[in-house]
């Protein structure tokens, strides 16, 4: 079984996604950590995460980086944003992405295009959303608790400027594919939010197996 999770920023996807692997003993895989891999050996090697052809030499790094904390700052993840609206750079991470969906027994992936391009033929699609005030509190919250010191009109700034980039970029852009289902989190719970989402896969399993 393969499982799709979308959606923007902080909206609460890569939770979900980890509780549902977690639930149907699934591999998982955070697709936005390999952008914040290229975007983190960029900045590393003291790149433009704008100029394509630096962030395309960024793009053959090994897997133990996606364990490095560095990834998950907002610093990488600002950079990451920008990287990954390269087309060249969404290229050269296609086929890791598309090995690891197809992998036997299936996965679940979270990012902005798996239900789009990554696993159009996903066995369950959601795309997570919540409104720009909601996730930027999220991240607020989350960066305090690291001991980083911003304004919530910043984070919030940051979060309407990814968005932008990510839903105008004109490769692979932030969609929520025709057959996904919408879960909005802005005013649930994680587990109630968990709870939901495990709902909708055992619907849609349950009348995948009915159909068939």
């Amino acid at each position: 079984m393969i499982i799709a999770v979308d959606g923007p920023a902080a909206s609460g996807k890569g939770t979900i996604a980890r509780a549902l692997a977690q639930h149907y003993g699934l591999p998982h895989l955070d697709t936005g950590l390999l952008y914040r891999a290229v975007a983190a050996t960029v900045l590393r090697e003291e790149l433009d995460p704008a100029r394509e052809a630096d962030a395309v030499s960024a793009c053959s790094f090994e897997d133990y980086l996606l364990d490095d904390p560095w990834l998950r700052s907002d610093e990488v993840g600002r950079a990451a944003s920008v990287v990954s609206a390269h087309p060249l750079v969404r290229a050269a991470l296609l086929n890791r992405q598309k090995k690891f969906a197809r992998q036997p027994g299936g996965a679940v992936l979270d990012g902005r295009d798996i239900g789009t391009v990554i696993a159009p033929d996903a066995d369950v699609k959601l795309f997570v959303k919540a409104t720009p005030m909601i996730r930027a509190q999220r991240r607020h919250l989350e960066l305090r608790k690291h001991g980083v010191l911003t304004s919530l009109d910043k984070v919030l700034a940051d979060i309407r400027a990814r968005d932008e980039r990510d839903s105008k970029r004109t490769e692979a852009p932030m969609a929520q594919a025709s057959d996904a289902a919408l879960l909005d989190t802005s005013f649930l719970s994680i587990d109630a939010a968990v709870q939901r989402a495990i709902a909708i896969v055992e619907s849609k399993t349950n009348a995948t197996r009915a159909s068939g």
